[in-house]
């Protein structure tokens, strides 16, 4: 049920298929005849994109500002939000200290008592 089916074409066209060995270039398909018109659809390479003489991004006064802004402002809310974390645990680690020292104290008097 999971494996993949791989279609087959029972009746073959006929039509032979080029092969692509770069981006944008064909090679035909009979070397030998290479002379001969074919029915074939040969494209020429694409041109290369001209290079950018200026960088893609331009920061104005203003857009700088908000970035340095915003970022100023995602790391305050990143630590407060660790250090709103760190001082859960500090809480959480103090409270079970006094609770295992009142349970040792209690454990302790206990045993005290029986052995009167």
């Amino acid at each position: 049920m999971f494996r993949p089916r791989v279609p087959l074409n029972e009746q073959p066209t006929g039509e032979i298929i080029p092969t692509i060995t770069t981006l944008g270039t064909v090679v035909p398909h009979n070397q030998a005849q290479a002379h001969a018109p074919c029915g074939c659809q040969h494209h020429a390479p694409a041109p290369a994109a001209p290079a950018a003489s200026r960088p893609a991004v331009q920061l104005t006064p203003g857009a700088l500002l908000l970035l340095v802004g915003g970022g100023t402002a995602a790391v305050l809310v990143v630590g407060a939000v660790l250090v709103s974390m760190l001082l859960a645990v500090a809480i959480t680690a103090g409270a079970l200290a006094i609770v295992a020292l009142v349970v040792r104290s209690l454990i302790a008097s206990e045993q005290k008592q029986h052995r009167r």
